[in-house]
Formats: structure tokens, sequence, C-alpha cells
């Protein structure tokens, strides 16, 4: 198998919801967030989301963002994304997802029986941006590479 890039994602959180559960062997968080931001590549145009992540007890973040992406000259593309926000690095934490596309225009129907995988990271955000999502107090943004898994034939 090999990867061919297909885009990348932008996004940040202007609105959140969550709630913590105390136990004796730690905690963990449920979230609600909307995510809302830019596709770049052979899908270009905005992306608007739910993600619905639990956090587990040593830190690391189960994302399940389902939304769609509406491209520049009207199409629309649908989405989920499920994987692992990693806590490491902490001033760049790492995101691995794998990511499942649903359209009806010709033009993007291909994606529906394509498998992709998305590597990334939440990023500081740099001065000036505005936005209200932070993490640990800081304002991040989050980017994701996305790529197509194609299939290759295994050697004899």
């Amino acid at each position: 198998m090999r990867r061919e890039p297909l885009y990348r994602v932008r996004f940040a959180y202007p609105e959140s919801y969550g709630v913590t559960l105390e136990g004796d062997r730690g905690s963990e968080a449920h979230y609600w967030f909307l995510a809302e931001g830019t596709v770049e590549g052979r899908i270009e145009g905005r992306m608007r989301a739910g993600n619905h992540p639990r956090a587990r007890v040593d830190g690391c973040a189960l994302p399940r963002v389902e939304g769609a992406y509406t491209t520049t000259d009207g199409a629309t593309v649908m989405f989920e994304m499920r994987g692992y926000a990693r806590p490491y690095p902490a001033e760049r934490r790492q995101i691995v997802v794998s990511v499942r596309h649903t359209a009806e225009d010709e033009r993007f129907r291909w994606l529906n029986d394509v498998i992709a995988v998305g590597t990334g990271e939440i990023r500081p955000r740099e001065a000036g941006a505005g936005g209200p999502r932070k993490v640990h107090g800081h304002a991040v943004d989050f980017v994701i590479d996305v790529a197509e898994l194609v299939w290759e034939p295994g050697a004899p």
C-alpha cells in the first residue's frame, strides 16, 4: 500500500461543552465541540463538524468527529474521523485518525470507497489569531493532513 495526499484540514472549536467523571482510579472527561475551519487540496472549501471525544485517564483523547466539507464549487462531502489525540509532545499534541467520506456529487463520488488516514497536531495559535478554544490556557488550532491509502498487490 501507499499513501496519496488528499487534503489538509485546519479548524478550531468556537464552542465546547464537557463533563469530568472522578473515580478511585483517576478521571475521564467527555466533551462535545463545534468545529469550524477550512479544507485545502483535492477538496477545497469550508469544514463544519461536531467532535464528541472522550479523554482517557492517561491523557489520550479519542476523537469522534462527524461533519461536512462544503466545497468552493457547491458540493457537499460528509466525513467522519476516529483515532487518537496523544498527550505528547505537550506543546504540539499528536493526532492520528482514520477518515471515511460520503459524497453524492459525481466529482467526489470516488471518495465513497476510499479509506484515508490523517496525521496532524494541535498547534498553538499564531499571535493575533482570535478564537475562544483553549487547551491548558493556550489558544490552539487543529491541523490534519489526510491521505488516501492506495491498495497495491502484495509480494508473491
